[in-house]
């Protein structure tokens, strides 16, 4: 007999019956096996849990000599970072350079008293970014006003015998300080001499020179660097010290 229906429609075949009941049998061992495993596994670790917690109950000198120990640690690092701070205030507080000293220095070594300086004067985040590449910005800083202040160091060793800042030097940080790194006071500091035509450049471009005098009276005294400058910029935001 033909396996086609009455209406002409082939007759749908069943899968054999034993087929069926043997993957359904595999499927079922298969997740019994993983439960099973999973079983074996977490009473492994309940055991081994058990036993850890019974000898340290048996050795609890153990813990209690680690648990003295990271005390000690903790309290020890505690001590040293207060007294590292208190030792970075006094030198903070106390932080003072004559002229000879800053002479001698490298130029990048000025750069960091100049950031030490604005740090003392409370610019917390003073940084010292000098280098290739600066773009007229060696030392940034905000003051306790909001201010943000971008510094150009102009190191000479012969100090006033060295050769003198000039207009090109301002014209750099004029280009640069407000326009990329955002400066509300821009300053160049020297221990050295300045040119007049600088210093004339300085004030049309609302620049501000720290030259060899302004810079002994700032580092050998206790004022901030904004107490010794004319015209600079009001506070951006009202502070305890406005």
């Amino acid at each position: 007999m033909s396996p086609r229906t009455r209406k002409g429609r082939p007759a749908t075949r069943r899968p054999p019956t034993r087929r069926r009941t043997r993957t359904s049998s595999r499927r079922r061992q298969r997740a019994d096996d993983r439960l099973i495993g999973l079983l074996i596994a977490a009473a492994l670790a309940v055991a081994l849990v058990v036993a850890v917690v019974n000898w340290l109950l048996a050795h609890w000198w153990i813990l209690a000599a680690v648990g003295a120990l990271g005390l000690l640690a903790g309290s020890t690092r505690i001590h040293q970072a207060r007294q590292q701070a208190r030792w970075e205030a006094v030198r903070t507080h106390g932080l003072r350079y004559a002229l000879p000293q800053l002479d001698a220095l490298h130029h990048s070594g000025f750069e960091d008293v100049v950031r030490d300086l604005m740090r003392r004067d409370g610019c917390a985040d003073a940084v010292r970014v000098g280098g290739g590449g600066d773009l007229g910005a060696d030392v940034k800083a905000t003051d306790p006003y909001g201010r943000r202040w971008v510094i150009q160091c102009k190191h000479r060793r012969n100090g006033l015998a060295g050769s003198a800042v000039g207009t090109p030097d301002l014209q750099v940080l004029n280009g640069t300080a407000r326009q990329v790194h955002g400066a509300d006071v821009a300053v160049i500091v020297t221990n050295g001499r300045v040119t007049k035509p600088a210093v004339a450049f300085a004030k049309q471009q609302r620049l501000h020179v720290v030259d060899r005098q302004t810079l002994g009276t700032w580092a050998s005294g206790s004022l901030p660097l904004w107490e010794l400058l004319r015209a600079v910029p009001p506070p951006r935001k009202p502070t305890a010290l406005s």
